[in-house]
């Protein structure tokens, strides 16, 4: 029940109620047409014994208008002995026989005792309480259509907030939330509209601190890096060159998080080979391929070539660097992108390095961005990442759909 849309549990729940009124109807209507029918039957055998005790089966107008009945004539008796009525009851005592019949929603009394017969009409109404029960019920029904269409309609701004709040999930940042009212619906609504509206101004306010950081760090360090040619070769001049590369690699990352974070980024798919996105992975490396094993299907893919190769660089520069032998080894086929290289399993669950600058605690190198760029890309791209640890080797997979 738990999985079940408010809605819908609303709508099970109404149909369950009628479905119980109309079979308790039903059950109520039966019983009592069964009590009806007895009553009847117990009244006319009552009647039928007091004419029978009766000499000569002697009635009276003032008895039969007391008991409800009406004398059959002669003639009308001759025309119900030629017709033959559907007899709901017969008995015969020491008093004489008795039959009692219906015929087209009439009801008789037959008293037959020493030769005579005595023909009556019994013309007592039937009771109306079924009626009255059928009338109480239309009106209970409708009483539950109403207040199912009032319920109904006072949820209904559920469902198009549900559907804004899936909007806002999938990136819309630009989505309002209109509904006004002054009941919980209407103030939760106005809640998230005031969360989407913070949310907006920190990601403004996020997009524009970095922009402006890259900016302001590009300037000195590429003067930094053109004074260092100056200084003579030494072992300073090399920890300089080193610090303002890694300071440069770390804009260049944070301009890539930058860029996948951004709203409403989508990535530009075309018709790609895997060895020319291969290629261009290693070309941005800028190390040798000797020590990189690649068994490659030629195969076409439907991608953002940049974006992948931006990915698969990422996991060969995480490969090369936490190696023991410092070699890794690029499989791919239809399905997946494997990499694997020598190692210790990671001491954390994959989880743990999909966040932004997060690694080992005895790593000193990196910055703990590469696997949180890599799993915002195969997002993008509706791939995902997988780890393993067999045999020595890390694998890191990138499925290449949707299934898990």
């Amino acid at each position: 029940m738990k999985n079940i849309s408010v809605s819908v549990f609303i709508n099970i729940l109404f149909a369950l109620v009628l479905t119980l009124i109309f079979t308790a109807l039903f059950l109520f209507i039966q019983i009592d047409k069964e009590q009806q029918k007895k009553e009847e039957i117990n009244r006319q055998k009552r009647i039928a014994n007091f004419f029978l005790s009766t000499a000569q089966l002697n009635v009276t107008k003032e008895k039969l208008a007391g008991l409800n009945l009406r004398l059959v004539s002669n003639n009308e008796l001759q025309l119900l002995e030629l017709t033959k009525g559907k007899i709901i009851f017969e008995s015969s005592s020491p008093f004489g026989r008795l039959h009692i019949f219906t015929l087209e929603k009439n009801k008789y009394i037959s008293l037959q005792r020493y030769g005579l017969t005595l023909m009556l009409q019994d013309q007592l109404k039937t009771d109306n309480r079924i009626q009255t029960i059928i009338l109480a019920t239309v009106l209970v029904t409708f009483l539950f259509l109403f207040l199912y269409i009032g319920i109904y309609r006072k949820i209904a701004p559920l469902k198009k907030l549900n559907r804004q709040i899936e909007e806002f999930a999938n990136g819309n940042m630009n989505i309002k939330i209109t509904q006004k009212s002054n009941d919980e619906i209407g103030k939760i609504a106005q809640s998230f509209d005031n969360a989407i509206h913070h949310i907006r101004v920190l990601l403004e306010s996020k997009h524009l601190f970095m922009r402006n950081m890259m900016h302001e760090l590009k300037t000195p360090i590429t003067r930094g890096r053109i004074a260092i040619e100056m200084v003579e070769d030494g072992t300073s001049k090399e920890v300089l060159i080193r610090a303002f590369e890694r300071m440069t690699e770390l804009i260049n990352e944070l301009a890539h998080v930058e860029r996948l974070t951004t709203e409403g980024f989508q990535p530009h798919l075309n018709v790609a080979n895997i060895n020319d996105i291969i290629e261009e992975s290693v070309s941005l490396l800028l190390w040798d391929k000797e020590n990189l094993t690649i068994q490659t299907e030629n195969e076409q893919l439907n991608t953002d070539p940049k974006l992948l190769s931006l990915a698969i660089k990422n996991l060969l520069d995480n490969a090369m660097k936490y190696s023991t032998d410092k070699k890794a080894t690029i499989i791919t086929n239809k399905e997946s992108i494997k990499i694997l290289s020598k190692g210790k399993s990671l001491e954390h669950p994959l989880e743990y390095y999909l966040e932004p600058f997060t690694q080992e605690e005895k790593r000193n190198s990196g910055f703990g961005l590469g696997l949180y760029i890599v799993n915002n890309i195969a997002t993008r791209l509706g791939y995902t990442l997988h780890y393993s640890h067999k045999n020595d080797y890390n694998i890191f997979e990138l499925k290449l759909n949707k299934t898990k």
